[in-house]
């Protein structure tokens, strides 16, 4: 049997609903709350899960019987709280809260008590991620950049929380860990300049591990490493810039992948897709900011190919070189790509991430100038027609680019981007306003520069045509921050389209809305650029 999640039109309120043997499909939850999986039991007579049912803006952990009409409350929670795994026993729970990105805590839930016992002192600002019992429930192995700078594979003590490192990180992160815990087979993964490259071996006592062959599979971005019985083979899912998403199993003893499964690429071949190049290029305090750059394979015209500036959202987070059908798209239609991670991108190590934190929010703009000067001046690019595209945080850094920067920018794509931080804060979902404001700032204590930096308050500097894009049920940042915005530059006198999905949340995830939505922006562009 199957549990699997699903909300309305992206209200991101997500119910869990039961898929059994004869294809009969049971709703198991409520639907005006948000449901997070947290697994099966080992023996399959249970799930757990966190939800926000009881009150909105905090989530409390559920454990509900197989063939149950409904779930057991064991926890009340205060804030962000998740179910990591079932200890191998299934007689305690994994749980992590988060209260920022970058400030998380393990805790240990006895089911049969209600005992939580804390790993990790809440006082601390430290990660732990990709968590993952031991074997015989001893003890929790994660990635954590407690005394570091970059995330390394440490130990947990179960009892007492005693950290022990594994395998430090270095320069680069280990950012994950899958352990069977029969076997003590292990995998971790280690992100090199966004790369995957995957670690794999045996436990050999607390922190030591043996290892075995490196896994055969292709370069890009790796990861969701699931066990089969006895943990011989484990499967994982690889994509890479010619390479749209596939599982590949990988043989333990010698290292062989077989790739099981062919992702569909709707009948385009995959030698006609581009590779990336990875750069590096100097900002405005001489800091280098690593990106992507992505040429289409025709020749250019004289001036040079047109490039879309595609920043992500987050801010924590990371462009690797993973598989994008919108990144191909543009490629094939004669634009480049460049992908710029920007200070306050996740990858690079904690204090490159905190780098756009609060007040310092303009240098990450200032990094987007810094790449429109550096693209302007390679030859198969014409720096008059750069175009910054992004959504979300990414959609803000658009805005913020053609306000501050307006002379360096031929249009701007805004994909459910914030406009306004005051009233993007105001408007959120209860449940993540704590957390967006440890990155953000509060509206307590920062309303001031959260004004002074909102795209909105300086809309009238926007020289570029601008195509706004955003989901009428957006639950994150709401319909208002498009509407806005849209209003404050057409006042301006910039050309702008706007295209309201009503059916949508928090992006564009169905596919006929993606083809209507990215078929207008390139016709937008190829006629404004």
């Amino acid at each position: 049997e199957t549990i699997f999640g699903m909300d309305e039109g992206g209200d991101e309120r997500q119910q869990l609903i039961r898929l059994d043997d004869a294809g009969h499909i049971r709703s198991l939850t409520p639907i005006d709350a948000k449901h997070r999986w947290g697994g099966w039991s080992h023996d399959g007579d249970r799930f757990a899960f966190a939800s926000n049912r009881r009150e909105q803006s905090v989530f409390d952990i559920y454990v509900q019987e197989r063939d149950a009409e409904d779930a057991e409350l064991l926890l009340e929670g205060d804030g962000w709280l998740s179910v990591a795994g079932w200890s191998p026993d299934d007689s305690r729970l994994l749980i992590h809260e988060a209260r920022s990105n970058f400030d998380t805590d393990v805790y240990v839930l006895d089911i049969a008590s209600g005992e939580l016992t804390p790993l990790t002192d809440d006082t601390d600002e430290v990660r732990y991620k990709s968590l993952s019992w031991g074997p015989d429930g001893d003890a929790i192995y994660c990635c954590s950049d407690q005394d570091s700078d970059t995330l390394s594979l440490v130990r947990l003590d179960s009892e007492t929380g005693a950290l022990t490192t594994v395998e430090s990180g270095g320069e680069w992160n280990v950012d994950g860990v899958a352990i069977d815990d029969e076997t003590g087979r292990i995998v971790y993964s280690e992100n090199v300049d966004g790369y995957t490259e995957l670690t794999v071996g045996d436990l050999a006592g607390a922190t030591e591990i043996q290892p075995r062959p490196t896994p055969k599979i292709p370069s890009g971005v790796a990861g969701g490493v699931a066990f089969d019985d006895g943990a011989e083979r484990f499967a994982v899912t690889v994509t890479a810039d010619t390479v749209n998403a596939n599982v590949y199993v990988v043989d333990v003893e010698t290292g062989a992948a077989e790739r099981w499964t062919s992702a569909p690429t709707a009948g385009i071949p995959e030698s006609t897709f581009v590779e990336s190049e990875p750069i590096r290029y100097g900002s405005f305090d001489d800091r280098e900011v690593p990106g992507y750059l992505s040429v289409p394979s025709t020749e250019p015209d004289e001036a040079g190919f047109p490039v879309v500036v595609d920043i992500h959202g987050g801010p924590e987070s990371q462009r690797r070189p993973s598989f994008s059908a919108v990144k191909q798209y543009f490629l094939a239609h004669g634009y480049a790509v460049f992908e710029p991670n920007v200070r306050g991108s996740t990858g690079y190590g904690r204090s490159y991430a905190a780098l756009d934190d609060v007040e310092k929010r303009p240098d990450a703009v200032a990094d987007l100038e810094a790449a429109a000067a550096w693209l302007a001046d390679r030859p198969e690019i014409d720096g008059d027609r750069l175009i910054a595209k992004g959504g979300s945080y990414g959609g803000f850094m658009v805005l913020a680019a053609l306000t501050e920067y307006p002379e360096r920018w031929a249009a701007g794509i805004d994909i459910v981007g914030i406009a306004n931080f005051v009233t993007f804060l105001e408007n959120t979902g209860s449940w993540r306003r704590e957390l967006r404001e440890a990155e953000y700032g509060s509206l307590e204590e920062d309303r001031e520069l959260l004004e002074s930096i909102s795209p909105i308050h300086s809309a009238d500097r926007i020289e570029a045509p601008l195509f706004v894009l955003h989901g009428a049920n957006d639950p994150r940042v709401p319909l208002a921050e498009a509407e806005q915005i849209a209003e404050e530059a057409e006042q301006a006198g910039v050309p702008v389209r706007t295209l309201i999905f009503e059916d949508e949340g928090h992006g564009l995830s169905k596919r006929d809305n993606r083809i209507e939505a990215y078929s207008a922006i390139v016709e937008f562009l190829d006629s404004h650029v």
